[in-house]
Formats: structure tokens, C-alpha cells, sequence
């Protein structure tokens, strides 16, 4: 399956924009509620994370939830991933990216994570031996996405099943409980692994009109 290249200039900022410093981070997408976020965000005092979610809903009750609980390395973000990632973040800043039981997408599969030219500049944006984290309860998506690993991104991974009593996310629990088999990728950069988006700074919500050319990273 070939991917084709992706137009990262055609992505409008997200609505109430805010830049972010180039410093290292860690990224949740598709946060939900926040369970994954406030957990690792309390166990792991000395990462930041920002955790992006679309759905208003959902983002309200994690906002509401960090409110109460006050981890300060914790920033929730409500906003469609592929634009902010594109507005906000620099080549190689993200220490660990976490897609955790994305959207199987059964009836469009070109819009699964591996399957998407967006995939090589999430990459780009991914540090040096860092890592993605990408866990499904569907057997089939695990395996098209190694597939995709082999074939197109040419990258290492490790897959591991997933501890039954494992509680990060509601729908982990969920799945967990009605005993489906739950599988994670750890999809590992190599040091001098290349993407044709290392040298394209983030957009920091510049307008389309502005976007011919890449702008070099700070």
C-alpha cells in the first residue's frame, strides 16, 4: 500500500490557537476523558504531557477532572489532532506519542493512523529513540499496522499483549472485562531515521495563504 505525501499546508489552525515552546513533551491523542493522561501525568512528575481530544464532551470532563486533581505537567488541549500537531509542534520535540484504542475506522481504512500520509509527519515530529505507543482490542488493525511498519515506515517495533487487570483508559476497561484480547505496538525512531518534514517548523496558525513554502524549524 502506497502513501502519498501530506499536504501539511492545507491544515487550518485550530480554533483559539495557542503556540507552545519548543521544549520536549509528550503527547496523548484521542485523550477521551483523561484517564490515560492523569495517570501518567501523576506517576511521571517529571514529563509534560499534552493531551488532545476533539470531542467537547469528553474534553470537559477531563478538564473538570485535571481541575480537581492538579497535576501541573499536565496540559488538556480540545482540538482535531492532525491540525494542532501540524500548528504547534517542531521536528523531533515529542519524547513519546500515545494512541491509545483509536477509531477502528471499519469502513474507511485509509483513515487508520498507519494508513494516512499524516503518519510521516507525526514521525517528523517524533525525537530520536523516542517512541508511539498504539494499542487496539482488534486483532486485525494490530496486524496491518505492523504491516505497515514493515512495508512503508520501515520501522522497529515491539508488540505486547496487554495485562487483563490493566486499567488505562475507560475503554480498556471495558474491553478488558468482556475478555478481548488487547495488544499494543511500541513503535521505536531509529536515531537517524528521516522523513521529508525534519526541516518544516510548526505553522503557529498561520493562514493557508501563507503556506507555500515550509518554514524552517526554530
Amino acid at each position: 500500500m502506497s502513501i502519498r505525501q501530506f499536504q501539511a499546508q492545507r491544515m487550518h489552525a485550530p480554533r483559539d490557537f495557542q503556540c507552545i515552546e519548543n521544549n520536549p513533551i509528550c503527547v496523548e491523542i484521542g485523550a477521551g476523558k483523561g484517564k490515560h493522561a492523569l495517570l501518567f501525568s501523576e506517576q511521571h512528575p517529571e514529563l509534560k504531557l499534552i493531551a488532545i481530544e476533539r470531542t467537547r464532551e469528553k474534553y470537559i470532563a477531563m478538564q473538570k477532572q485535571h481541575q480537581l486533581e492538579g497535576q501541573t505537567n499536565l496540559t488538556p488541549i480540545h482540538a482535531d489532532a492532525l491540525p494542532w500537531v501540524v500548528h504547534a509542534l517542531y521536528p523531533n520535540q515529542v519524547q513519546q506519542f500515545f494512541i491509545l484504542y483509536p477509531n477502528p475506522e471499519p469502513h474507511n481504512p485509509a483513515q487508520r493512523w498507519l494508513n494516512m500520509p499524516f503518519f510521516e509527519f507525526l514521525l517528523s515530529r517524533l525525537s530520536p529513540n523516542g517512541s508511539i505507543t498504539l494499542a487496539s482490542n482488534i486483532p486485525e488493525y494490530i496486524a496491518e499496522a505492523e504491516q505497515q511498519l514493515k512495508d512503508v515506515w520501515k520501522l522497529p517495533y515491539e508488540k505486547q499483549t496487554i495485562a487483563s487487570d490493566s486499567a488505562r483508559t475507560h475503554f480498556e476497561i471495558k474491553y478488558l472485562e468482556r475478555g478481548e484480547l488487547c495488544q499494543q505496538l511500541i513503535i521505536a525512531k531509529p536515531e537517524h531515521y528521516q522523513t521529508r518534514f525534519d526541516k518544516v517548523g510548526p505553522r503557529q496558525g498561520k493562514s493557508v495563504e501563507n503556506l507555500s513554502e515550509p518554514s524552517d524549524a526554530n
